[in-house]
Parts: C-alpha cells; sequence; structure tokens
C-alpha cells in the first residue's frame, strides 16, 4: 500500500513515517510534502492509495489540508481506484473535522492515537470505510444530519434489520472497529462481521462509509 505524508512539521512526518515501517512495512511511503501546493504536486506524481495528512497547512490559497483533498479529488490510483485521504491532526475541533470530511476525507485521527491503531485506520481507509473516534463521529452526524428523511421511511427501514443488527449498525456508522464492536457488545468479530454483511445487504448499501452517510441523514444515532 502506497502512502503520502502530508505535514507542515518534518519531525511529525519523521515520527509516523517510522512508526508505520517499524509495525506495516507494507504501507510504503512513497512521498512527502510540508505545505498544500507541495502536496497538491506530490499526490498528482504519486497517486497513492492513501493521503495522510494534517488539518492546518501552510500555502495555497489557505483551505488547509481540505483545499488539497478538493485540488486532488478527481485523481485515481494506477490500480484506478479512489485515492483516499485520512486526516491526521492536533485538532479536534468540530470545523476542522466537518471542513475536512466535506472535502472527501474518508477519516479523521487526531494525532494522540496510538500507533496500531493509525496502522489501523489507514487499512480501513484504503478499503473504502469511514473511520472516526466516536467523539470526531458525533460531529460528522451533526453536520450531515441536517437533512433528516421522513420519519416513517426511517422506521421501514430500521425494520428491515433485528435488534441486534441495529446495535452492531449504530456502532459501525460511529467508526467503530470491528473489535471493538465485539468487545462493546460481547460477540466475536466473526459474527460482527455476518450481522455487518447482512446490514449492508437488508439497507442496500455497498460500504461502512455509505452507511455511515445513511445513518447520519436520518440523524438515528
Amino acid at each position: 500500500m502506497r502512502l503520502v505524508l502530508v505535514d507542515d512539521h518534518r519531525v511529525v512526518r519523521t515520527g509516523v513515517r517510522t512508526e508505520l515501517a517499524a509495525l506495516a512495512p507494507d504501507l510504503r511511503v512513497v512521498g512527502e510534502a510540508g505545505d498544500v501546493d507541495e502536496a497538491v504536486a506530490v499526490v498528482t506524481a504519486q497517486r497513492p492509495d492513501v493521503v495522510l495528512l494534517d488539518v492546518h497547512l501552510p500555502g495555497g490559497d489557505g483551505g488547509g489540508g481540505a483545499e488539497v483533498l478538493r485540488r486532488t479529488a478527481h485523481l485515481r490510483t494506477p490500480e484506478g481506484a479512489p485515492v483516499r485521504a485520512l486526516a491526521l491532526s492536533v485538532s479536534d475541533a468540530a470545523d476542522d473535522v466537518i471542513a475536512v470530511i466535506r472535502a472527501g476525507a474518508r477519516g479523521y485521527v487526531t494525532k494522540s492515537v496510538d500507533g496500531p491503531a493509525l496502522v489501523d485506520a489507514v487499512r480501513r481507509v484504503a478499503d473504502g470505510d469511514a473511520v472516526f473516534s466516536p467523539r470526531l463521529a458525533g460531529f460528522v452526524l451533526d453536520a450531515f444530519g441536517t437533512a433528516a428523511t421522513d420519519l416513517a421511511v426511517v422506521d421501514d427501514e430500521l425494520d428491515r434489520l433485528t435488534a441486534r443488527e441495529r446495535e452492531v449498525m449504530r456502532l459501525i456508522a460511529r467508526g467503530f472497529s470491528y473489535k471493538d464492536v465485539g468487545s462493546e457488545l460481547f460477540i466475536s468479530v466473526k459474527t460482527v462481521e455476518t450481522h455487518v454483511s447482512s446490514v449492508l445487504r437488508k439497507l442496500q448499501l455497498s460500504s461502512r462509509h455509505e452507511l455511515t452517510r445513511w445513518a447520519a441523514e436520518r440523524r438515528i444515532l
């Protein structure tokens, strides 16, 4: 898996690169950048699987990480998949989270995240999942849940799910990993996977990212 690291602090990039190399040698850093324009150039040249970027970056038109995402939104990897992005920032402010998600980021984690959790987040974003801590997920759900659909329609859709599937759906949509869902509900990871597959099939969705959007639009979390 090919990554580009974008942060205006070289020491941060060095630390992340070293951590990733130690924990997951298959995550290969193919480029780095320290400002908006440099990031756009590197991402355009490399077309990585995942861009790991900070929210606050100098340069460009002042849009920071969100500007990088908007200017590279059309890019695809050499294999034809979309270039996906995971925000990694010291900020946990709602405005910052919402700005980069609106610009196209698949997830947002703070720099307090430990190495294994960061590796997991990168892998999940590469697979198309949405990754947030529960608190940050709340910001996203609030931001994208303003256009609530008719309650009768929501009830009809929820009636397709069993009680356990609803529990799993809510936790997955909030950004919990399969392992965390299993621990929360005292069930195995395999059982979680089975429930998620059933939920996606019943709701006619194709990914966890779509499930998060579905739940957010209906304001049911």
